[in-house]
């Protein structure tokens, strides 16, 4: 059965956005695509409902730029980021600014489809008590383990939250899987996302 909503997939690579119509419409998936940003801003956008797939790095107007200028005119599509390894601070910018999702390529077909899934049920909800929730998770951290998480959450690799903090590389990582159990996070991107979305919430 087809889901309600559309999603629009803007990247400059043909084969990406051929391959990524094919999976969501054999998924029950409406699908439109667009080869740029300008593309995209070019169509009826304001008569637009479902989420927007979005790469982050393009020609003449990136996937930031592009979920800036939705902001600017008020649409409030939900937005996913798909970001190359080393984009990852790119993307924590863009959760930052309000996108529900970063996925590092190459990500696997089943992940992508349960972020729309998620985006296509976030574009008509409003925030429940799940806020408090995580708030709950991340009262439970330990000194340090917030102390990673934020660096995490900046962006920092391993590398760089080691030297921050003065400790090896190898306790960061035992640091961040504990952040990750306790805070019940399948990856990163779920991870800033709880994070950020616990930061915003009203008090």
């Amino acid at each position: 059965m087809t889901n309600a909503g559309t999603v629009y997939v803007v990247d400059d690579d043909a084969d990406v956005r051929n391959s990524l119509q094919i999976l969501l419409e054999i998924s029950g998936f409406k699908v439109e695509t667009f080869e740029s940003a300008l593309k995209f801003l070019s169509a009826d956008i304001h008569g637009m409902d479902g989420c927007l797939v979005v790469d982050i790095r393009m020609p003449d107007m990136d996937g930031l730029q592009l979920q800036d200028e939705l902001h600017r005119r008020n649409l409030g599509l939900p937005v996913i980021i798909i970001t190359g390894h080393g984009d990852v601070p790119l993307a924590v910018r863009a959760m930052r600014a309000g996108a529900i999702d970063f996925l590092e390529k190459p990500f696997r077909e089943e992940t992508l489809l349960d972020c729309i899934r998620k985006g296509m049920r976030l574009r008509n909800m409003h925030r429940t008590g799940v806020d408090r929730n995580i708030t709950a998770r991340l009262t439970a951290l330990t000194i340090r383990e917030k102390e990673v998480l934020d660096l995490v959450v900046e962006g920092k690799t391993t590398k760089e939250i080691a030297r921050i903090l003065e400790i090896s590389p190898r306790t960061v990582d035992i640091h961040r899987a504990h952040v990750m159990e306790k805070m019940r996070a399948d990856n990163l991107a779920d991870l800033v996302r709880m994070v950020l979305s616990a930061r915003s919430a009203p008090t």
